[in-house]
Formats: structure tokens, C-alpha cells, sequence
């Protein structure tokens, strides 16, 4: 499933092709969403974000297009009068003049008043995007040790959106290597200099694979990797998906365990329990 970053990029794509713009057709397929058409054609985009892994349409009638990927939904993007070729079910399409958008495979699609976001029932459980530009390292630290959240292990917080909307799987392994924090580890349990370290490799691991399109680690670290593996997926990454693969820092394989039924990889030396 793609996570924050991915997301984050999909929606970058689609405000550039998107906002400013008036929508000049629009189709969807969902039942629930049969009066939509008539809502939306005529309406100019205002801009598209994201939360999380929800995208976020906002239109200048008062309305939002909220959509979930999940893990098949997928947004494409094409000049005007071209289709994609693709066997997946259409969902939305949005013309412009000059563009099409259409999201594809997705099953949690609804229109939204745009003043009542935050009521949606998904959206209101969310905790901040790891994205926002306003979250700071200090706000994580402060989640890290509010009563919801302290007593957890980080494998099974990190993947809790409810904590930080947009870390998965890779991000939460990758996280918390650059932390060298074992996933069983508690926030309660951690001095304030590991909080801090923890909650600035939050931020930093997921700005960098936004900014980079999917990797988490240094140009240096990457090249130490490169040199262990000629795998390009692999060298994406310092510990995910590198199960029994020499650690880039200290050469002791990389273990796989199970956190909330998914699969996570850490370094037993470089991330003590």
C-alpha cells in the first residue's frame, strides 16, 4: 500500500494539472455518487492535498472529493482525449480542458461538505500528516509521551494512524533504525534524548523519501549499500526488505518479525532492546 510520501506525490501531480482549473466533464461510477456529475461539472478546482493516505479534491462549491487508495486505487493522469490502457475499473474521472484525471480501482470515494472535514468518520480519527509542514519534532515528541500513546511498543504505535497519519510498513522500519530504537521499545521507557532522536528521524525519514521519490536513506548511506547489493529496490532502503542481508553499519544481518501482522526489519545490534 503506498504510504504518505507516495501519496503526498500523487496529489502534488494532480493539483498541478488540476487547481485553477474548471471541470468541464466529470464521471463516476459509484451508485452512491450517481448525483455527483451535476455537482461538480461547471465547479473550478481550489487545490488537492492529502491527509495521510486520503486525497483530498477541494472544489470552489463547498465541496471535497475524498478518496482512499487503498491498495489497488490509483490516480492517472493524461492530456485530454487520451485513455489509459488498463484493465482496472474506472472510478472518477475529472476533464479539464487540457487534462483528464481518472482514479482507478478505488472503493472509498464520497463527496464531502469541505467545512465538515473534519467529522468525516475516517478522517477524524487521523493523527497530523507525518508531511504537514507544521509539525514539528517537538509536537511528535509530545505525542510520543501522551497517555493514548506512551505505553506501546513503537512496532505497533508507528504503524497506528490515529499517532501519525502516512507511516507504513517501510517507513516505520526505516524510522526506527535511524532512531536505533527496537521496535519493542515503549515511549514511556525512553530517556528525553531518545524521544527527540526518534521523533526527528520521524520527520526526516519521511521528508527525505518524499523529496526523493521513495528513498529513505543518505546519498552515503546508499552508496555503502550499493556496494553490498546490486538490487535497485533493496538499496532504496537501510533495513526493509534486506531480511539476512548485511547491516550498512555494523554488518550483523538484517532480522524480519511480525508488528500488527506486518512484516518488520531492524538491526539487533545497531537497535538495542
Amino acid at each position: 500500500m503506498p504510504e504518505g510520501p507516495e501519496i503526498r506525490l500523487a496529489a502534488d501531480r494532480l493539483h498541478h494539472v488540476l487547481a485553477g482549473r474548471r471541470i468541464v466533464a466529470a464521471s463516476f461510477t459509484p451508485h452512491r455518487l450517481r448525483h455527483a456529475k451535476r455537482r461538480i461539472e461547471g465547479q473550478k478546482v481550489r487545490r488537492v492535498t492529502c491527509h495521510g493516505k486520503a486525497m483530498l479534491t477541494e472544489f470552489d462549491c463547498g465541496v471535497t472529493l475524498y478518496s482512499h487508495n487503498q491498495l489497488y486505487g490509483i490516480w492517472q493522469i493524461r492530456a485530454r482525449g487520451e485513455t489509459p490502457k488498463t484493465n482496472r475499473s474506472l472510478r472518477v474521472a475529472l476533464h479539464t480542458e487540457q487534462h483528464s484525471a481518472r482514479l482507478y480501482s478505488a472503493t472509498d470515494i464520497e463527496l464531502w461538505p469541505t467545512a465538515r472535514l473534519d467529522e468525516h468518520p475516517f478522517l477524524s480519527k487521523l493523527g497530523p500528516d507525518v508531511l504537514d509542514p507544521l509539525l514539528t519534532a517537538t509536537k511528535i515528541a509530545g505525542r510520543l509521551q501522551h497517555e493514548s500513546f506512551r505505553k506501546r511498543t513503537l512496532g505497533s504505535l508507528y504503524l497506528d494512524q490515529s499517532f501519525i497519519a502516512g507511516i507504513g510498513n517501510y517507513l516505520r522500519s526505516e524510522i526506527l533504525f535511524q532512531a536505533k530504537l527496537a521496535p519493542t521499545a515503549r515511549p514511556m521507557d525512553l530517556t528525553r534524548r531518545n524521544l527527540q532522536r526518534l521523533a526527528r528521524a520521524t520527520l526526516a525519514v519521511s521528508q527525505r523519501s518524499y523529496r526523493t521519490h521513495g528513498l529513505t536513506v543518505t546519498p552515503t548511506t546508499r552508496k555503502k549499500i550499493t556496494e553490498l547489493d546490486s538490487d535497485f529496490a533493496k538499496t532504496r532502503f537501510a533495513v526493509f526488505a534486506r531480511e539476512h542481508r548485511p547491516c550498512v553499519n555494523c554488518s550483523t544481518p538484517i532480522e524480519r518479525d511480525q508488528f500488527t501482522a506486518r512484516r518488520l526489519y531492524w538491526c539487533p545490534v545497531c537497535q538495542p532492546g
